[in-house]
């Protein structure tokens, strides 16, 4: 799996605003907002069920992956997905990082992702409905 993941019992609307103050209450901030519906919808006329993507970033932790790996930007940021399931239900998923930097082969860049993993756990973790 590459993702951490949570049901929640709330609309997308109030699981964004959860998932964002989550974030933030663990130093991110939301950099990226795609409203995949929306865009899909103007592009190519599908209708989907609601389905955002945050692009979450840490300035420090990134600042502190940069140094390590200029390329890393590459990876970043850190997607955040909430979509309407069938059922009604909203999933809140979000990347993993020690799954995703498996590509950079630097054993600093692994105990950063655990690190990051951590803080995502937490965040997920305060999530749950």
């Amino acid at each position: 799996m590459y993702g951490i993941q949570v049901s929640v019992d709330c609309d997308v609307v109030e699981a964004e605003k959860r998932a964002i103050e989550a974030l933030k209450a663990e130093g991110f901030g939301v950099l990226t907002e795609i409203d995949v519906k929306a865009v899909l919808k103007k592009k190519i006329d599908v209708d989907r069920k609601p389905y955002k993507i945050l692009g979450a970033c840490n300035p420090v932790l990134a600042n502190k992956a940069l140094e390590a790996e200029p390329d890393l930007g590459l990876l970043l940021p850190c997607n955040v997905v909430i979509r309407e399931e069938d059922d009604g239900s909203t999933t809140i998923s979000i990347v993993d990082p020690a799954a995703m930097f498996t590509v950079v082969n630097k054993p600093e860049m692994a105990e950063m992702a655990n690190e990051v993993r951590e803080i995502f756990e937490r965040i997920m973790a305060s999530l749950k409905s």
